[in-house]
């Protein structure tokens, strides 16, 4: 979650978190919305993204959960995670087979349907895309996929998430690092419009997984490039009027930092496992998770993330609680630290500002929601992450006196007191996640006698500077899955070039700054070992390192979801930071 995330306010408790929470000083004021009249027989669903723009619509750069799903809605890859239960199931691809080459590479064939067509809204309904000679639909075919992977490749787009094509994808790497210029290289072959074949560097559990991600979704290139009968779009493709895709759903309108509406797509014929769509509308509102519950109990939106500060009401209230679920999910909630700013680049200081934090206290009076405290990154239940029951003093716990000990080592040899430390903490805009820094920010005072100063910035910016060279010396995120595999959440997110620790010219460029070579080939070697118990005992070290003995991040807790629903709709609760919105329905007789 994939992801850096934004909450979507229906799936996940806290405001943009996850998308889980923030605001600072006073952000722009939010109207609650009112819903225009729709006729009597469309099935329309209204729900929150949280507060900020969605940052992008193109699979090719995605990398938050709000992107992610309106592009999970869209576009389907050649397999694809069942966000319920997380089974990889078909996709576009009807089935493959893989075989193991004899250089230790394995090439997995993934054979396609030929039966979707491209689509698109025209402004008064969705239509088929049209060859240019008019005589047939545009159909998705391998080229299709082969083009949306070179896309996510190709340096000059700049993807935040090309990097896990690097990590498993033959040659993928080199080409995205500009080694070479030539994508022929990569294990990418187009045997025909049917036939799709992807060398992966070594058999894992987890490629076919990695290859259904939206990092290989096929994009409309005639759009995009241009072609006899299009006229280029560029970046600007994925703007309503222009957007072309072929799930149950498309894009109908996007109104920039207000709201987003898809479409159901009529020609999407549905599978096993992505059904048709039943909800004919869905509307995301862009709204701090405060002000979307606010307009879920004034009947605007119909299913909404419940803030911790009004749990207990919603549980005390006869109508609300009957409306109100608990699931867990498979997030982590974290700060990173930017370990080579002032400060913080000393490991002790990192160490103390996590043990200093009172885990437990914080879900038991900020979070009220069921959350877990969180002490390593990989959440319990993905395959290769140790559990609570068998590693229960692995990472790091509340430890004042331990914490106080820590930070007065750094005190004494630098001849500073606790309250000349210069730290800043900054979060993305939302309620929630100001609930939350705020709640730790006095734990850090009480526990250490440190002020951390709190800053906050909208979502789309927030990203683009804990990425460069300004990452703020502690800054919050979270992350949920893309696949049920730890390699997913450590080694995707702190190996070097990963999602929370990017590189650039071979050195860290954002994010948490880290270098350690053996952490990294740790984290290679755990990727593809292939006994489980031995797996497990790896990723324990390599977490022990990561958020104890080098205390890159301070882990805070796993998140569960805590939604309210209308009980006119009939919905699924996925397990990671989307939903399968194609699944749900609504009975118009209740409305």
């Amino acid at each position: 979650m994939r992801k850096l995330f934004v909450t979507l306010s229906l799936v996940i408790a806290l405001s943009m978190i996850l998308a889980a929470c923030g605001t600072q000083p006073a952000a722009e004021p939010q109207v609650m919305v009112t819903a225009e009249p729709v006729a009597s027989d469309l099935k329309t669903l209204t729900l929150s993204f949280g507060y900020g723009d969605v940052p992008t619509l193109d699979p090719a750069i995605a990398e938050d959960t709000s992107s992610i799903q309106v592009i999970e809605e869209s576009f389907i890859g050649v397999t694809h995670i069942d966000v319920v239960t997380s089974a990889t199931v078909p996709g576009m691809a009807t089935e493959w087979e893989s075989v193991t080459n004899d250089d230790g590479t394995e090439t997995v064939t993934f054979h396609l349907r030929t039966d979707i067509p491209w689509v698109r809204w025209d402004g008064e309904a969705v239509q088929t895309v049209k060859t240019c000679d008019g005589s047939a639909d545009r159909m998705v075919t391998a080229g299709d996929f082969a083009y949306g992977i070179e896309r996510n490749l190709n340096p000059t787009n700049a993807s935040p998430y090309a990097y896990v094509w690097g990590f498993v994808l033959k040659g993928a790497a080199d080409y995205n690092n500009g080694v070479t210029d030539d994508f022929s290289t990569v294990g990418v072959e187009v045997v025909d419009d049917a036939t799709l074949k992807l060398t992966f560097l070594a058999p894992t559990a987890y490629n076919t997984q990695i290859a259904g991600m939206w990092i290989g979704r096929p994009q409309p290139k005639w759009v995009i490039e241009g072609d006899d009968c299009t006229e280029a779009r560029g970046e600007r493709w994925t703007e309503p009027g222009f957007f072309q895709s072929y799930g149950p759903y498309t894009l109908k309108e996007w109104i920039h930092d207000s709201s987003l509406t898809i479409v159901k797509n009529p020609f999407w014929p549905g599978t096993d496992d992505i059904p048709v769509a039943k909800i004919d509308e869905v509307t995301w509102y862009m709204l701090d998770d405060a002000v979307a519950f606010a307009d879920y109990e004034a009947g605007n939106l119909d299913a909404a993330a419940v803030p911790g500060t009004d749990l207990d009401r919603v549980k005390a209230d006869p109508t609300l609680s009957a409306e109100l679920s608990i699931n867990p999910s498979f997030c982590t909630y974290f700060y990173g630290f930017n370990t080579q700013a002032p400060v913080v680049s000393d490991v002790r200081v990192r160490r103390a500002l996590s043990q200093a934090i009172d885990r437990q206290g914080l879900i038991d009076n900020v979070l009220k929601g069921g959350q877990e405290p969180a002490q390593w990154f990989s959440r319990p239940g993905l395959a290769g992450s140790p559990t609570m029951a068998d590693h229960p003093d692995l990472g790091v716990k509340f430890d004042a006196e331990a914490a106080k000990a820590e930070l007065q080592a750094y005190l004494d040899e630098t001849g500073q007191t606790a309250d000349q430390l210069d730290l800043t903490l900054m979060f993305n805009t939302s309620s929630g996640h100001q609930q939350i820094a705020e709640a730790i920010q006095q734990m850090w005072k009480d526990n250490l006698g440190v002020d951390v100063k709190l800053v906050n910035q909208e979502w789309a910016v927030y990203l683009a500077t804990i990425k460069g060279a300004d990452t703020p010396q502690i800054f919050r995120l979270g992350w949920c899955l893309d696949y049920p595999d730890a390699n997913n959440f450590i080694r995707e997110n702190f190996d070097a070039n990963g999602s929370s620790n990017p590189y650039t010219d071979g050195k860290p460029s954002g994010g948490v700054f880290y270098d350690n070579p053996d952490f990294f080939a740790g984290l290679a070697a755990a990727a593809v070992e292939t006994d489980p118990a031995k797996r497990v005992d790896m990723y324990a070290d390599l977490e022990e390192t990561l958020v104890y003995t080098d205390a890159v991040i301070a882990p805070i807790y796993w998140y569960s979801r805590n939604t309210v629903t209308k009980p006119y709709v009939t919905r699924t609760f996925g397990v990671g930071g989307q939903e399968a919105i194609e699944t749900w329905d609504i009975d118009l007789s209740m409305k």
